[in-house]
C-alpha cells in the first residue's frame, strides 16, 4: 500500500448496541482532537471507521459488503480511496482475517484498543497496514480526550466485558472480562457531560449492574452520587443481568427520584431447561422474583428485556413457555432475535440446531406478542401527566420529540426547545409512540 495524504475528514458508522454508539462518539472525539473533522453530509470522507457489532446474524459478511461498497462509491475528491478502519467486536473476532480478505482496509482495531487510532492512522498514511486487538491492562479511557458538546441525553460507559459466558454469546471473547471504571473518573466524566449540555445520562455496560468500585460499592452508590448533581435531571442504566440485581440497586429505584422508572433486564427464554443450556445462571422463578421486588419498590416501573428464539434444542412446548412469560410480565418494550451461531461459542456446536423456517415462525409469533404488550403499556399511559425531555424537532411545524420517564417516544406541539423538561398530558397511544398535549414547561 503506497503513501496517502493525511485524512482531513472522517465518518464513523456504528452498528449494534448503545455501547457501540458510545464507542463511536469517543472515536469521533479522538479524531477531532487530531484536527480531523466530520465529513459534510453527502460528501466522501478521507477516513471511514466501521464500528462493528458481532451480535447480529452474518455480522462479518455484512462488514465485508460495506467495505466493498465504500471502495466503489466513497472515493475522495483527489481520486484516491478513503482510508478504512474496521473497529469494534467484528474487528476483535476476525483480526488478521479482515486484512487477508479485504486489502482496502488499512486498520483493524478492537474495542479495547481504539484509543490507539491516531498512531494507526499515521502508519496508514505511510502505507503500512496495522492490526491491534490487544486487551491492555491499562484503561483506554485515560488516553481519550475530554468529552465534547453533547445532546440532552448522553451515554456514559461505566463497565465493560462479561464473565457470564452464556453459551451463545461472543462478548467475553470480544470485550474481555468484566472491568469497572473508577468511581471518581465516572463522576468527573458525568460532570463534563452535564457542563456540555446533558440533562440525562444513561450508564452503560455489558453487565452494567455488575459495576463495583474499589471499595466494593455497587451501582446504586454511583447513581446516588450522580443524583446529587443539581443540573442532572435523569439517570438510566443498561444492560443488566438478573443475577446482579442487588437489593441496594432495587431500593435505589424506590429512593432516588432521578433514577427513571425503567429497567432493561434480559431473560432470553421462558423455559428453565433452555436457560440452563444457555448458561444463563437464573431460572424463570428467580427472574420473576427479581421483577416482583422491583415492582414492589417502584410500582410504575416499565420493564424491558431481550429474547432469543430457536436456541439449539428448543422444542415447540419450550417456546410456548416463552410466550407465557411475555404475557405474565407485561413488557413495555423488548428486543427479540433469532438464534444465530457464533464461531467459538459452545452453542455453535450443539446438536439439534433449529431449522430457519421454524425460527422465522417463532420470531413472528413472539414479536406479535411483544408488540401487543407494548401497545397495551402505551395505552395504559394515556391520561397520565409526566415530564418529557425534549430531544429534537419533529417532522411537523412546531412539533417536538422527546422521551417520557418510561422511555416512550412522545411527540407534542407548543413552546419548547431542545433540552427542556416539559410537563405534558399523554393523550393518544400508538404501537411505538404517544402524542401529548403540552401543559407547561418544567425545568428549562
Amino acid at each position: 500500500m503506497s503513501s496517502t495524504p493525511p485524512p482531513r475528514t472522517y465518518r464513523v458508522k456504528s452498528f449494534g448496541c448503545q455501547m457501540n454508539v458510545y464507542d463511536g462518539e469517543r472515536m469521533a472525539e479522538l479524531l477531532g482532537a487530531q484536527g480531523i473533522t466530520p465529513a459534510p453530509d453527502g460528501e466522501a470522507a478521507d477516513l471511514v471507521v466501521l464500528n462493528t457489532c458481532h451480535i447480529r446474524e452474518k455480522a462479518a459478511e455484512k462488514v465485508y459488503s460495506d467495505i466493498g461498497r465504500i471502495t466503489k462509491e466513497w472515493g475522495r475528491k483527489d481520486g484516491t480511496a478513503p482510508l478504512i478502519a474496521v473497529a469494534g467486536c467484528v474487528a476483535q473476532a476476525e483480526g488478521e482475517e479482515i486484512m487477508a480478505r479485504a486489502p482496502a482496509v488499512s486498520m483493524v482495531v478492537g474495542p479495547q484498543a481504539y484509543h490507539r487510532l491516531p498512531a494507526m492512522i499515521a502508519e496508514a498514511v505511510q502505507g503500512r497496514r496495522s492490526v491491534d486487538t490487544d486487551m491492555p491492562a491499562e484503561t483506554k479511557f485515560d488516553a481519550l480526550p475530554a468529552r465534547r458538546k453533547v445532546g440532552p441525553s448522553a451515554f456514559l460507559t461505566v463497565q465493560e466485558g462479561c464473565d457470564k459466558f452464556c453459551t451463545y454469546c461472543v462478548v467475553p471473547y470480544t470485550r474481555g472480562a468484566e472491568v469497572s471504571r473508577s468511581f471518581n473518573d465516572l463522576v468527573a466524566e458525568a460532570n463534563t457531560l452535564i457542563e456540555a449540555g446533558a440533562r440525562e445520562i444513561t450508564l452503560l455496560g455489558q453487565n452494567v449492574n455488575a459495576w463495583r468500585d474499589d471499595r466494593g460499592r455497587g451501582l446504586e452508590k454511583l447513581v446516588e452520587e450522580l443524583a446529587a448533581i443539581p443540573e442532572l435531571a435523569r439517570i438510566r442504566y443498561t444492560t443488566s443481568h438478573p443475577n446482579d440485581m442487588t437489593e441496594g440497586l432495587i431500593e435505589a429505584h424506590r429512593d432516588i427520584a432521578k433514577l427513571m422508572p425503567f429497567l432493561h433486564l434480559p431473560v432470553q427464554a421462558g423455559n428453565d431447561r433452555v436457560l440452563k443450556a444457555m448458561n444463563r445462571s437464573h431460572n424463570v422463578a428467580s427472574y420473576l422474583a427479581v421483577l416482583d421486588k422491583v415492582r414492589a419498590a417502584r410500582a410504575d416501573i416499565a420493564l424491558s428485556g431481550d429474547f432469543i428464539v430457536g436456541f439449539p434444542g428448543e422444542s415447540d412446548a419450550e417456546f410456548e413457555d416463552t410466550l407465557r412469560l411475555v404475557e405474565q410480565v407485561g413488557y413495555a418494550q423488548c428486543f427479540s432475535f433469532k438464534y444465530s451461531p457464533r464461531p467459538g461459542t459452545p452453542a455453535a456446536t450443539m446438536d439439534d440446531q433449529i431449522a430457519p423456517e421454524v425460527m422465522d415462525e417463532r420470531l413472528q409469533r413472539l414479536q406479535g406478542a411483544l408488540n401487543t404488550s407494548q401497545l397495551a403499556f402505551n395505552q395504559a399511559s394515556v391520561g397520565q401527566r409526566c415530564t418529557v425531555l425534549v430531544e429534537r424537532r419533529g417532522k411537523l411545524a412546531g412539533q417536538w420529540l422527546g422521551k417520557s420517564p418510561w422511555l416512550q417516544s412522545v411527540h407534542f406541539t407548543g413552546d419548547a426547545a431542545i433540552g427542556d423538561l416539559v410537563e405534558v398530558e399523554l393523550v393518544e397511544a400508538g404501537p411505538n409512540s404517544l402524542s401529548a398535549k403540552l401543559s407547561q414547561p418544567a425545568h428549562a
